[in-house]
């Protein structure tokens, strides 16, 4: 079930950059019970692995040391994936009343605050996704009043120097944010995070778009519905009906908002949707057999659900029925609030709880059948940070052995990136970083593979 024979990585390795590459990550020995606190803060997290690292890369405290804006709870994360420079930068929002964005240079170690606090209104800020074309997305885990009300923002140039940054509104149904994903063919997943929350599909009427302006100009979005719809926590055979025209206009009895956008919550009860509970995040993955499948995250019920896009069909994932690798019984109590989702470069999924106060854990999930069905879950890392909980999750698509994972409000206010190591030895590595002759290899070997 899980790899017991280390292979060993050579240094020249790291740097290989393969999306499917063999990773050790999944070399570990499931844990059992919680950590509770007492980890320092620089290392708060006990791995399930003696051969995992973890380095604390950036914190608040030094970047307002720096001159750097930074109103905290920093949420999700994601690299610029493709283009000049792939996989040297790390990008979170801020998920505060004052929300920004900021960028961590993975090669220099300096963090910069791209989009100040509170421009545009910006606030609760949560989605990171890199687009198809080559930009940053991010969005409002908000249900507010008026221009705050769940809004998709793009930053068109999000390498440019932040005094040049441009962060524009895109206009697509207005829905509590958080999980945003891609298919193959540039159709655009989201949810609503709320109790009966809808799980929504964005078709650009230009899939092919090398530009937001072009991508989000015009599309049609729907909502999933499994069976006759108007039900919760179904799964089963589904269907996406449209809420609204290709244009992106709302259809017949779906509201729209003062500034014309289409109320996406509202639409869920017209089309009679099926709903549910508190959706988060989102991850999506192609099978060997050309399969989609739509991975998603509801905390309320503590469940993850599977979508496969190909063959329209709803599975339940993993719940607190699931086997827990650890323990060999059902997770039960153990598997709390799941909120985030990964994927590894073998295609192994990871889940990680929303539960503040040291007892959040990033699970790993087995589907060794790819049925969509995990046949165990095992406890590999859990947080000690008072206050805080893991969040952003995102395996580095450059090399295979590296995670970058962020420590959410801790009760001290000094949110962290933690670089979790899967390599052996990895303290060589890390030393070998701070070498400006590989930094400089590491810069350029990352533009020869994009």
């Amino acid at each position: 079930m899980y790899k017991r024979n280390i292979i060993a990585v050579s240094i020249m390795a790291l740097f290989a950059g393969a999306t499917h590459a063999a990773t050790n990550f999944d070399d570990f020995t499931p844990m059992t019970g919680d950590v509770g606190t007492g980890l320092p803060a620089n290392a708060p997290f006990k791995l399930s692995s003696p051969n995992f690292t973890q380095t604390s890369i950036a914190d608040r405290v030094s970047q307002l040391a720096a001159g750097q804006l930074n109103s905290g709870n920093w949420d999700m994360q994601t690299a610029n994936e493709t283009g000049t420079d792939a996989g040297r930068y790390l990008f979170a929002p801020f998920e505060t009343t004052t929300a920004g964005v900021q960028r961590l240079d993975l090669v220099t170690g300096v963090a910069k605050t791209i989009v100040q606090p509170g421009t545009q209104g910006f606030v609760s800020g949560d989605a990171s996704r890199w687009t198809p074309w080559g930009s940053y997305l991010t969005a409002e885990e908000s249900w507010g009043t008026g221009s705050t009300k769940g809004r998709l923002f793009e930053i068109t140039n999000p390498l440019a120097d932040p005094a040049s940054v441009n962060f524009v509104h895109r206009n697509i149904p207005r829905v509590s944010h958080e999980g945003l994903a891609f298919d193959n063919n540039n159709s655009l997943y989201f949810i609503d995070e709320q109790d009966s929350g809808g799980i929504y599909k964005y078709v650009s009427a230009n899939p092919n778009a090398t530009t937001g302006n072009d991508y989000f100009a015009a599309g049609q979005t729907s909502l999933l519905k499994v069976g006759a719809g108007n039900n919760n926590r179904a799964t089963g055979a589904f269907i996406w009906t449209p809420i609204t025209d290709s244009s992106g206009s709302a259809l017949a009895g779906v509201n729209t908002n003062l500034d014309g956008s289409v109320d996406g919550r509202q639409a869920q009860n017209v089309i009679a949707s099926t709903s549910y509970n508190r959706p988060e995040d989102l991850e999506i993955q192609t099978l060997a057999n050309g399969d989609q499948i739509l991975y998603v995250a509801t905390t309320t019920d503590d469940e993850v659900y599977s979508i496969n896009l190909s063959s329209n069909q709803v599975k339940r994932f993993a719940s607190n029925t699931t086997l827990d690798a650890g323990t060999n019984v059902a997770a039960g109590s153990a598997f709390k609030n799941p909120d985030n989702l990964a994927i590894d470069a073998e295609g192994n999924m990871y889940i990680i709880e929303d539960q503040p106060g040291g007892v959040a854990d990033i699970w790993f999930a087995t589907d060794a059948d790819k049925d969509g069905v995990a046949e165990s879950i095992g406890k590999w890392a859990s947080l000690s940070t008072p206050g805080a909980e893991p969040t952003g999750l995102y395996f580095d698509k450059f090399n295979p052995n590296l995670a970058y994972v962020n420590v959410q409000h801790p009760t001290g206010g000094n949110d962290r990136t933690i670089m979790i190591s899967a390599v052996p030895e990895a303290e060589t590595y890390v030393m070998m970083l701070t070498g400006l002759g590989l930094l400089g290899f590491m810069a350029r070997r990352r533009k020869e593979i994009c």
